[in-house]
């Protein structure tokens, strides 16, 4: 063998090893975010009542993690479902796998402890140290307050328990080592005052990952620059997709809407009793959990819409439907 051939064979070896090292190192090594800590929320009436306005109005824990009717308009919450999971999120919607929402009543989440719940809240690393997909947004989680975070935890424990055995989630190839660089520490903040109407609003929108939805997505990341300006794609079963709007101040996006319409599109669409029923496939629906969000404060989705205001706009028109079939 000449020596040519001789060093081609060492570096190709050379390099397998150390793919296979680094595979090795991802799959044992990571994710590293330290341990949970030693936590013990104290659940007051105004903890859990501050965690039930945000699980169900701002971060929508109870969306993701209960049934939701797709024969109304944007799929409210089935009565008797709440926390239990068991939502699929799977290739269908874009995803690299298939993810299952848990089950966060107690009756799911009776193993952990308070400090396990913030860790896998807050950084995405579950209970036994494995790393989760974020379909649950943690890394917005992750930048709120604390106390807040804790206010969602004495919350959930209070949740009727409800007995729901969730599969396993599972990533295909190469999202099944991926996965495992996705979490990252918490790096919390203190909530604004709300008298700060932008900084407020913009620890909202974190809080409620108005971006992630906003935000055109292809090739599992988001499109760098089109940061709020919509366009990404949510597909139904039908083969009908619906698109997530411009939120951005552009004339294309929010621009012409005022402050109190701004509101009153929300608070419209609060009860889900008075929303379109009867919704066949094929025709317009919303993923967006409306019903969720119009139970958020004037005064907080006042604040969101100031934040909003600052953003850089972005001229995007996005056709909100396309039917299939």
């Amino acid at each position: 063998m000449s020596g040519i051939k001789k060093t081609l064979l060492f570096l190709g070896l050379f390099v397998i090893a150390a793919v296979l090292l680094a595979m090795i190192y991802v799959k044992t090594a990571l994710p590293n975010v330290g341990d949970a800590q030693v936590m013990k929320v104290v659940a007051t009436p105004e903890k859990i009542e501050r965690g039930r306005y945000l699980a169900n109005h701002v971060t929508i824990c109870i969306d993701c993690h209960s049934k939701r009717d797709w024969s109304k308009f944007s799929g409210p919450i089935v009565t008797g479902t709440i926390g239990m999971g068991g939502e699929l999120f799977d290739q269908k919607f874009g995803f690299p796998g298939s993810y299952y929402s848990k089950n966060i009543t107690p009756s799911g989440i009776s193993g952990y402890t308070d400090g396990e719940l913030y860790r896998a809240i807050t950084t995405g690393v579950n209970k036994d140290g494995a790393a989760m997909f974020p379909v649950m947004p943690f890394h917005n989680y992750g930048k709120m307050d604390p106390e807040d975070i804790k206010a969602i935890i004495a919350y959930v424990r209070t949740l009727a328990p409800i007995e729901n055995k969730v599969p396993e989630s599972s990533s295909d190839f190469p999202m099944n080592f991926i996965i495992n660089t996705i979490p990252q520490k918490a790096i919390p903040s203190k909530r604004p005052d709300p008298k700060n109407t932008v900084a407020y609003g913009e620890y909202l929108a974190t809080a409620s990952s108005c971006i992630d939805c906003h935000t055109q997505f292809e090739k599992g990341e988001f499109v760098a620059g089109a940061e709020f300006a919509g366009g990404r794609e949510f597909p139904f079963p039908d083969g009908s997709i619906v698109r997530s709007a411009n939120i951005t101040p552009h004339p294309s996006g929010i621009g012409d809407l005022s402050k109190e319409s701004f509101i009153a599109l929300f608070k419209s669409r609060e009860d889900f009793s008075k929303l379109q029923s009867g919704i066949k496939p094929g025709e317009y629906n919303s993923i967006m959990p409306w019903t969720m969000f119009g139970g958020m404060k004037n005064e907080d989705l006042a604040a969101i819409y100031d934040y909003l205001k600052t953003l850089k706009p972005i001229e995007k028109k996005v056709e909100k439907f396309t039917k299939g079939g």
